[in-house]
């Protein structure tokens, strides 16, 4: 697959050639519903909690006596049927998080990209340098391009200067090749990214598959397989390196 490469001020840079088995794969929603599922899960905080019955505040001490009132046995009024009782079986803190296998994560930002490319919503730019870190650069660049919702990907390190430009603009999100993510790709309605950002993510991609069936073609890529490993997660996110799991 071959793209023309943009630079910021509009104007064309060259071409590039894109992988087709990164960038040209038919996309598999189920495949992005599950690592999207596996993100949002990890996202959670999990502090909800409640106070049983051992944890409410109020007198142990026999409400009344235990035979003689003609009504039901009791002791304390902790008990779940009064009022300010303990609740019963609520929810208590605890992580939502669930594996899910190295490949199937990498498998579902292939697809991600895939899809930003098969709806020609994917653009490379040639790089992100900016003279200096002016907000107002950057929005007339995006505006410029009609960009309304954009995730700027770039290689190992991201400019900083650009960096520091985007951070006020609220529809523009700026991340690291370590930190694309799936969830992120979605969520925006254009991908762009530099060629430094390519040349990252296939080294990133081809990696992660290394031992494993690196350098398969595009049909066996798209290949229903089930995978029975996992690794810690170390991407990077808009909302946190931990909380989207990036790395595949």
């Amino acid at each position: 697959m071959k793209l023309d490469v943009i630079s910021l001020s509009s104007g064309k840079a060259g071409d590039i050639e894109l992988a087709d088995d990164i960038f040209g794969l038919e996309p598999r929603a189920d495949i992005l519903h599950r690592v999207v599922r596996w993100q949002r899960a990890k996202a959670q905080q999990g502090t909800h909690s409640v106070l049983g019955k051992s944890e409410v505040s109020y007198s142990t001490k026999k409400i009344y006596r235990q035979k003689g009132t003609g009504g039901a046995r009791h002791g304390s009024r902790k008990a779940p049927i009064f009022r300010k009782g303990g609740v019963y079986k609520g929810p208590t803190p605890r992580s939502h998080a669930f594996d899910l296998p190295k490949k199937v994560r990498a498998l579902g930002l292939r697809h991600a990209l895939s899809a930003k490319a098969s709806r020609g919503k994917l653009v490379i730019l040639d790089n992100l340098d900016l003279a200096e870190a002016k907000t107002s650069a950057v929005a007339k660049a995006v505006k410029e391009q009609g960009w309304k919702r954009v995730l700027v990907i770039d290689g190992v390190d991201v400019n900083e200067n650009f960096a520091r430009a985007a951070r006020n603009l609220e529809n523009v999100d700026v991340l690291p090749s370590m930190g694309a993510n799936v969830y992120d790709i979605l969520r925006r309605d254009t991908l762009v990214i530099t060629r430094a950002g390519v040349e990252a993510l296939v080294a990133r991609l081809n990696g992660a598959n290394r031992g494993n069936g690196a350098g398969r073609s595009a049909a066996e890529a798209q290949a229903p397989v089930l995978f029975a490993t996992d690794a810690p997660v170390a991407g990077a996110s808009s909302a946190g390196a931990d909380v989207n799991g990036g790395a595949v």
